[in-house]
């Protein structure tokens, strides 16, 4: 394989794994461990944005990459979701909410592919473009998810003051609702304009 002309891929599916292992750190009930788990989720998360940036600068972008893309997407948003509720942090609705959205969608979007669309490229109503496509809603969906796997980590560190504990999950938990309600939302236009898929 060679590297240079799959990097785009080989960080989407990297990523993935750097998200399990700082997952499988929450697990070990150390300071040192959540901090490390702190910081690999913040690794994790941002190498969504230098895959993007590898396949536009080496002309990488292909239907492959942007499949490789969204499930490194789904599956690092979901092992979140997941766990946080296992762990008793969060309510379970909210992966509930998000593994049905993303069946729904991703299997939507399969269809498109088999029609020769991109997984973004088959929105083609102006406000259905806006809400999947545009850097405002994908930035303000990531920034608030990002942040709410971050604040809900930190604020079950071990030996952390509770009176900032209680602060940083509040705040962590008003943003997991924001994300979880982008998630929503970005997925109302791919159901609504599904119908022309199947005509």
């Amino acid at each position: 394989m060679d590297i240079k002309k799959n990097s785009a891929n080989i960080v989407s599916i990297s990523r993935i794994f750097v998200a399990f292992a700082a997952i499988a750190l929450l697990f070990r009930h150390t300071t040192t461990s959540y901090i490390i788990s702190v910081i690999l989720t913040a690794i994790a998360f941002s190498m969504d944005g230098v895959d993007g940036y590898l396949a536009r600068k080496y002309g990488q972008a292909s239907q492959l990459g942007a499949v490789l893309d969204i499930m490194g997407d789904r599956i690092v948003e979901a092992i979140y979701w997941i766990v946080f509720a296992v762990l008793g942090w969060l309510p379970v609705i909210f992966p509930i909410i998000c593994v049905t959205r993303a069946f729904v969608t991703d299997n939507i979007r399969s269809v498109a592919l088999t029609k020769g669309m991109t997984p973004f490229g088959m929105q083609s109503t102006e406000w259905g473009k806006y809400i999947c496509a545009s850097k405002f809603m994908k930035i303000s969906y990531a920034v608030a998810k990002v942040a709410a796997f971050i604040l809900i980590s930190i604020a079950y560190i071990p030996g952390l003051p509770e009176n900032a504990a209680n602060l940083i999950n509040t705040i962590a938990v008003v943003l997991a609702w924001i994300a979880i309600i982008f998630c929503i939302v970005r997925g109302i236009p791919v159901i609504a304009e599904s119908g022309k898929l199947f005509e």
